[in-house]
């Protein structure tokens, strides 16, 4: 028999439909219990209304789809798998709005779908907190988009409807996703429920446009014509021989290309782009600069300042510093050898810092992007929150304990199947053919196209420099090596030698005792400054109550403070908030280029009307500023501080109206 088997369709939740004699997947119990629990935070019953049946299913689909692709280590990104992943959770996240939830819950509910499904899924309930970190976070950020977004899609879809029309414009569409983040297939789910269409046509060509303006801009800070990869040329591709090789003896010049034009001679002066039949330099790519060297033969030479790629073409980025060059010459081609090796010991780095961020992390870290070059290694990865100062000093230790022991780094071309086997690392959504190169160092397996040195003892010493987010989800690790590290323990000395010579300190190690000592004096002498300031205030304010104003049988008191900062501004009102008689006072301070009000009203006051919020907000609002408060104690930040004297003379005026 040819076709053995025949797919019936019978997967276990339609099986589970069978045996439990319900209708559909969102009745069997596993199912029911997510609903549950979405419909106890939301506070509705299932089969009650048919536009809240549809937010119960899709909210309990998706929180179910993701719990499981996060728990497979799929982050949310932009693109591919990500990709799905975020609209998943997003979309849930909207209908959890459509129900009345304005809090993030879907990290709650994940919780109910890992205890249904922990039984048969054990790997669930062991990164529960993981799947719950990295929901949360996205659900949060996408509460921030959403909120700005929906507020002025409301404002769009309401204009529509008073004017008649259907039809959403591109250009406003294209406002909400470029300006605010306000995704399109959000947009354009919304404007559907309305009964509205999006223009789609108009979006895309605007999408298109904004694209092209970011590629122009791309080209245009890397300083030449050929940097948008226009370039064409009729030869066969470069053979690049810069894994072995610094030097590339009678290569020939196939091509050069001045102002994006092919030409034939290039003059001193004269910036082109060379191509080469073979080459020595490696072309930017995978995160890894372009080399820099020279190009020459006899006494005509070419600086190269940088090398791309363009279909398989490497263009040498190149100044004519004298002589002639022409095509069909036979060069020399050398690459600056001292900074390929710094760029090389960065990039088996970068290698060695993904595998301790996987051991010290969890295997959910993947690379999200990173930079090479001679000064340092940059490292992007996915990860829910900043590392700790225990965990970075963890993942330096594997890093330089794997530099310590001397490990030879293998580099190897093979099938791609036979690298997957060995368990190569590859950064999604790239694309490898069915022959890829694998780069081993120990532990560290990964697909890579760039040049690597041959041992881990090679790269020296590492030390991160820094810890920072690139977006949400995303996290990156500035480090440096080698030399790198000399360098900035050199920098680390001159700013201890400098600091102890301002100190006045023979012996750079009293300089911790002599910090907390100075540090101390200062607090101690900031005290006393803030009590006499204290005084000083105090006194003007006996004085100021011995000709106040009176205005609803409420006595006014104002002044102006400078220098005054805004901790001692609301102790000196606190001292009148505590008068038992009626009164009101306003006090300003300007320093530097900011300036502070603060209100007070005593409880007679408040009895009588008075309120220091509304005062003093409209009290800033002279000077365009903002601010408010408590009836008893208020503040607010002045706009322009030469108007602040403006703003005070107001102030009676200004109380007599709120106390009426």
């Amino acid at each position: 028999m040819k076709s053995k088997n025949i797919d019936t369709g019978m997967g276990l939740e339609r099986l589970a439909c069978v045996m439990q004699d319900v209708d559909n997947i969102f009745e069997v119990d596993t199912v029911q219990n997510i609903m549950k629990h979405i419909s106890k935070i939301a506070g509705v019953e299932y089969k009650k209304d048919h536009k809240t049946d549809v937010s119960l299913r899709v909210i309990t689909d998706h929180i179910r789809s993701t719990t499981f692709m996060v728990g497979d280590g799929i982050m949310p990104s932009n693109e591919g798998r990500g990709y799905v992943l975020r609209r998943l959770l997003r979309r849930a996240a909207r209908h959890g709005r459509l129900l009345g939830i304005k809090k993030p819950f879907l990290c709650d509910v994940c919780d109910t779908v890992i205890n249904e499904n922990e039984k048969a899924y054990p790997e669930l309930a062991e990164k529960r907190d993981y799947i719950k970190k990295i929901i949360g976070v996205e659900e949060e950020a996408f509460a921030k988009t959403v909120d700005k977004g929906s507020e002025l899609l409301s404002g769009f879809t309401a204009a529509l409807k008073a004017e008649g029309k259907t039809v959403l414009s591109g250009d406003d569409a294209f406002k909400l996703s470029d300006t605010y983040g306000f995704p399109i297939d959000l947009t354009v789910e919304i404007c559907e429920e309305q009964g509205l269409t999006v223009d789609r046509d108009r979006f895309t060509e605007l999408a298109k446009e904004q694209r092209a303006r970011a590629k122009a801009d791309h080209a245009a800070k890397a300083s030449s014509s050929w940097a948008d990869n226009s370039i064409r040329v009729d030869a066969a591709p470069t053979v690049f021989t810069g894994y072995t090789d610094f030097t590339a003896k009678d290569a020939e010049i196939l091509a050069m290309y001045k102002d994006g034009a092919e030409v034939y001679y290039a003059d001193e002066g004269d910036e082109v782009a060379i191509v080469l039949d073979v080459t020595p330099f490696y072309a930017e790519s995978g995160g890894q600069v372009g080399d820099i060297g020279t190009i020459m033969t006899g006494q005509n030479l070419a600086s190269v300042a940088d090398t791309i790629k363009s279909e398989g073409h490497f263009l040498h980025i190149a100044t004519i510093e004298q002589g002639t060059l022409r095509k069909g010459d036979k060069v020399n081609a050398s690459i600056n050898g001292d900074r390929r090796l710094a760029i090389m010991r960065n990039h088996t780095t970068a290698h060695l810092l993904q595998y301790a961020l996987r051991k010290v992390l969890g295997d959910h870290v993947h690379q999200a992007g990173q930079l090479v070059n001679e000064k340092a290694c940059r490292f992007d990865f996915n990860h829910f929150s900043a590392m700790t100062p225990e965990e970075i000093s963890k993942v330096e230790n594997i890093v330089n304990h794997e530099i310590m022991r001397a490990l030879p780094v293998t580099m190897e071309e093979m099938p791609i199947e036979q690298a997957k086997k060995l368990g190569a690392m590859a950064l999604f959504g790239e694309k490898y053919g069915d022959t890829v190169r694998v780069v081993t160092a120990h532990h560290s397996v990964e697909f890579c196209g760039g040049t690597h040195i041959s041992n881990t003892s090679q790269i020296g010493l590492f030390k991160i420099v820094s810890e920072s987010s690139v977006a949400a989800g995303v996290r990156r690790i500035e480090a440096v090596t080698g030399l790198g590290v000399m360098e900035l323990l050199n920098g680390f000395k001159d700013t201890i030698a400098r600091s102890a010579k301002a100190l006045k300190l023979a012996n750079v190690s009293e300089l911790p005792e002599k910090c907390a000592a100075v540090t101390a004096e200062l607090k101690e002498k900031d005290k006393k400054l803030e009590s006499l300031t204290q005084q000083i205030a105090n006194a003007k304010t006996a004085a100021l109550f011995d000709n106040a104003k009176e205005v609803g049988g409420i006595k006014l008191v104002s002044a102006r403070m400078d220098g005054t900062t805004p901790d001692a501004l609301r102790k000196l009102g606190d001292s009148v908030k505590d008068k038992e008689e009626a009164m009101i006072a306003l006090f300003a301070s300007a320093s530097g280029e900011k300036g502070t009000f603060y209100c007070v009203c005593t409880k007679e006051a408040v009895a009588k009307g008075g309120n220091a919020g509304k005062i003093v907000r409209e009290v800033a609002a002279v000077t365009g500023g903002k601010g408010g408060g408590k009836p008893d104690g208020a503040m607010a930040g002045a706009g322009d501080i030469t108007k602040i004297d403006e703003a005070l003379a107001k102030f009676e005026s200004i109380t007599s109206d709120i106390i009426k």
